[in-house]
């Protein structure tokens, strides 16, 4: 039987609230304005998986350290920095359910708070010589810059090769968990060749996480009808790839054209959502998922059987089943 995200956390229930102090503890600022929009980020938290996927992989290596804490605020800040720029490139003014920064404090303000986020989290490394997990957070933040200036070169030219979709996830997506993972990791351990298990372990874990996401697009394996968001802003996911990719010629021809000149025709794009399940693009993304939880699994057998190993696979099967 899956678990819920509070059953998986509560074995790191007391470490996650020390992450929380120091994170908050590390976003303080003189600034008065700067501290009402920090504080205002701290109560918007999501569902905590990456400082989680820190805190379990440090725990199954031997132990949470003054060192994994920092790693944990560390991914956060530059993480919710990236989030901060975003929703000024996306004119995005909701964040899960909240109003973004611009949208209460204006493009202006949420550029400046993004870099300031940047630079306490460079500054939280810097001051206690985490060099090693400075490098990994830095290594992952360029992989997103990429993904994210790689998917809006591609979704203007519609490429549908498969191997561009899983660049553009791998670095958009996929970099993040991985970091997280490698840093839990580096935060207790100088192993280099653990440090790369854990990292790949996490990145595929993220593959798997953004392929269920693309299938939430088309409703599938959630209890939603199919939102057809994706198709409206011409994101290419991996069910719509392969559909059109197996498409006889005049079809494929369609169903792009929809997509560039019709798709906030409600109508039309329900047509590519039925398309694409007609296709077989939905069990093709499906079987690819799994895939990759089966793949990261692996990775993960390698390491000492404990609790902590325990609750990094439940965190693997709730990333695959959570139904939003």
């Amino acid at each position: 039987m899956s678990r819920t995200l509070d059953q998986i956390k509560a074995p790191i229930e007391q470490e996650l609230a020390v992450f929380e102090t120091k994170f908050r503890q590390s976003m303080k600022s003189s600034v008065s304005l700067l501290d009402t929009i920090m504080t205002y980020i701290v109560k918007r938290k999501g569902k905590q998986m990456r400082p989680m996927f820190v805190l379990f992989t440090a725990k199954m290596a031997g132990g949470i350290t003054e060192s994994t804490h920092r790693g944990a605020a560390l991914v956060e800040l530059l993480h919710t920095a990236t989030l901060v720029h975003d929703d000024v490139v996306d004119d995005s003014y909701q964040r899960r359910g909240f109003f973004s920064i611009n949208a209460l404090w204006k493009n202006k303000i949420a550029v400046l708070v993004g870099d300031y986020l940047l630079s306490r989290g460079l500054l939280l490394a810097v001051n206690n010589k985490d060099f090693r997990l400075l490098e990994i957070v830095s290594d992952s933040v360029r992989k997103m810059s990429e993904g994210e200036l790689l998917q809006i070169e591609k979704s203007r030219k519609l490429n549908l090769d498969e191997a561009v979709y899983f660049d553009i996830i791998t670095k958009k997506t996929a970099s993040l968990i991985a970091s997280c993972c490698a840093i839990g990791m580096a935060s207790v351990n100088t192993d280099e060749d653990k440090i790369e298990r854990m990292r790949l372990f996490g990145e595929k874990i993220g593959i798997a996480f953004q392929i269920k996401d693309d299938l939430f697009d088309y409703g599938a394996d959630d209890i939603g009808k199919p939102t057809g968001i994706d198709i409206k802003e011409k994101k290419l996911t991996l069910p719509l790839i392969y559909a059109l990719n197996h498409a006889p010629g005049n079809v494929k021809r369609d169903m792009i054209y929809i997509i560039k000149n019709q798709n906030t025709n409600t109508r039309k794009v329900k047509e590519v959502v039925d398309f694409v399940y007609k296709s077989g693009g939905i069990e093709y993304a499906r079987d690819a998922m799994n895939r990759y939880k089966k793949e990261a699994l692996e990775i993960l057998s390698e390491f000492e059987d404990n609790t902590a190993r325990t609750s990094l696979q439940q965190l693997v099967e709730y990333v695959i089943e959570r139904r939003k």
